[in-house]
């Protein structure tokens, strides 16, 4: 696999400023709610250095990339919320998880309507800010919606287990230790195992697929650009 700088140059500011701005929401809405600890460590912060984890961030996509994977998979540090200072826990602990999805897609929607100025942009460098903004469109995309996904420690299994019933809520809440596990299983070993015996495993990544393609279309009409 070919990398240029070019290819560098594209992607890397969407990918920071998309997990910026999502692990920056989930403070600036926790601090809203009661919970200042993001605050007093300076987490609610649109600097990428606080947020970035030297392994998930950077080390573990690099590696997948290199080695092929099938799926590209990777993770900031997490911004911590201490869901008992909340001033509802259970009901807050849902708003905190879905600032940052929010902001991605709004994120998205910036960028699809950004597009519409490429015209304007000078002809040496409009291909390069077009194509920043693609990426920085499809990246939101897909991380609000991996975010979603029903298992702990991300967003999605957090609303879950703030809108479930308490019988249900608090199995659910004992995965998060091994919710990183449970995604590297279901994401690469899996699909792996899947080709060494002959079937299609890859059901996670075809199902995020099939709703990125979804949103995608959604928001590319909301915003003009079909």
């Amino acid at each position: 696999m070919n990398i240029s700088l070019y290819d560098i140059s594209v992607w890397v500011l969407p990918v920071v400023i998309a997990i910026t701005f999502h692990e920056a929401a989930h403070g600036f809405v926790a601090h809203r709610l009661g919970d200042d600890t993001a605050w007093q460590l300076g987490r609610v912060s649109f600097n990428p250095l606080k947020h970035i984890d030297p392994f998930g961030t950077l080390i573990l996509p690099a590696v997948l990339l290199f080695a092929h994977s099938p799926f590209l998979f990777g993770y900031a540090k997490p911004v911590p919320v201490n869901f008992r200072k909340l001033n509802h826990p259970k009901l807050d602990m849902v708003w905190v998880a879905l600032a940052g999805p929010a902001t991605n897609i709004i994120l998205a929607i910036a960028a699809a309507l950004a597009f519409h100025a490429v015209p304007l942009v000078p002809a040496d460098a409009a291909k390069w800010t077009a194509d920043n903004l693609k990426n920085a469109f499809l990246i939101n995309i897909v991380l609000a919606i991996f975010n979603m996904m029903p298992i702990p420690p991300l967003d999605g299994g957090r609303v879950a287990v703030g809108l479930l019933p308490r019988p249900l809520a608090i199995p659910l809440a004992r995965l998060e230790p091994y919710g990183m596990l449970i995604l590297i299983g279901l994401l690469i070993l899996l699909p792996v195992i899947g080709q060494q015996v002959g079937l299609n495993l890859d059901v996670i990544s075809t199902i995020l697929g099939i709703l990125t393609g979804y949103v995608r279309n959604a928001l590319l009409l909301i915003t003009g650009n079909t």
